[in-house]
């Protein structure tokens, strides 16, 4: 039987070290070719190693990237600078940006590992604004993005505006703190119920080895640097998922986003019983079967549609 095999890779990122992982099933894939590349992009509160390879004990899918590669993707994360395993220079926090420079630098990577130079894209939260934005001046780069979680200007978003009065303390501080009460709010904040509270635990478990600390850059862009991405200038197609509870992104906001997209392949997705972590809570079966059915989505082949192959 095929088994899940993880590989690591570092970066360098001037004087610090960026963590890169990647898993995949032992066995190649039947009928030959190479195996559908995707590349998960967390969020502001939790590394790439917490949020998309959690162990949880008693379920065998809370890790996304143990989900997909039974799939049969080749499935790559990492942790954003001061994340996890990945090192924070000196007087930085992490924001959008510096977030696109790593996403550079792990695909350089992937490109090398895998022959691929785009792959298919997913983030979560300030993660998908990282994925946006880097979609956005990398086009060449991604082939597909799916938007979980996400806001775009902030109009109508209780949780940003809640965020923003702490305005002051993200622009003092370059990292702020995280405590169990910390990961316990993220899956009671928008409503009760839709996440086991092992989950928090188990993040909050795995986070307790990085000092209890995460950059402040992507709270700091949220609360007052929106929009950081123009959907006028994402080429490839897109989904969009909110989930019906989620107090990030109002729908009005988004629709607004979706409207600009210039790929007509695209849609927008509502999810019932899901709140901010649509891969993390009660019905993430729901989220896995639309990411893969959007993954794997048949190129478009009429005669009007033209594509360069050379």
């Amino acid at each position: 039987m095929s088994e899940i095999v993880k590989s690591e890779y570092w970066a360098q990122k001037d004087d610090i070290q960026l963590y890169i992982f990647r898993k995949q099933l032992s066995e190649a894939p039947t009928g030959g070719g190479p195996r559908p590349v995707v590349f998960f992009v967390h969020g502001s509160s939790f590394a790439g190693v917490s949020g998309h390879d959690l162990e949880v004990p008693g379920h065998d899918d809370y890790s996304v990237l143990d989900v997909f590669a039974r799939l049969g993707y080749d499935v790559w994360s990492m942790d954003h600078e001061g994340y996890g395993f990945s090192g924070l220079r000196e007087g930085e926090n992490s924001n959008i940006a510096s977030g696109v420079v790593d996403l550079k630098l792990a695909t350089d990577i992937m490109a090398k590992e895998t022959g691929l130079t785009a792959c298919a894209f997913s983030g979560q939260s300030s993660g998908a604004l990282r994925a946006a934005a880097f979609a956005e001046i990398y086009p060449d780069r991604v082939t597909r993005l799916i938007l979980g979680a996400m806001v775009w200007t902030g109009e109508g978003s209780p949780t940003l505006t809640e965020r923003a009065k702490k305005l002051d303390q993200w622009r003092s501080n370059n990292t702020r703190t995280v405590d169990r009460a910390f990961f316990e709010s993220i899956f009671s904040r928008d409503v009760e119920s839709l996440g086991d509270p092992l989950v928090a635990k188990a993040i909050a478990d795995s986070e307790s080895r990085f000092g209890g600390f995460v950059p402040t850059g992507t709270y700091l862009d949220m609360c007052a640097n929106l929009p950081v991405c123009n959907p006028e200038k994402i080429q490839c197609p897109v989904m969009i998922v909110r989930g019906e509870h989620d107090g990030i992104a109002s729908a009005e906001d988004l629709i607004a986003f979706y409207e600009k997209l210039p790929n007509m392949d695209k849609l927008f997705v509502t999810m019932a019983g899901q709140a901010h972590s649509t891969l993390l809570g009660y019905n993430r079966h729901r989220a896995v079967h639309l990411f893969d059915n959007f993954l794997a989505t048949p190129e478009r082949r009429d005669p009007l549609y033209k594509v360069d192959r050379a």
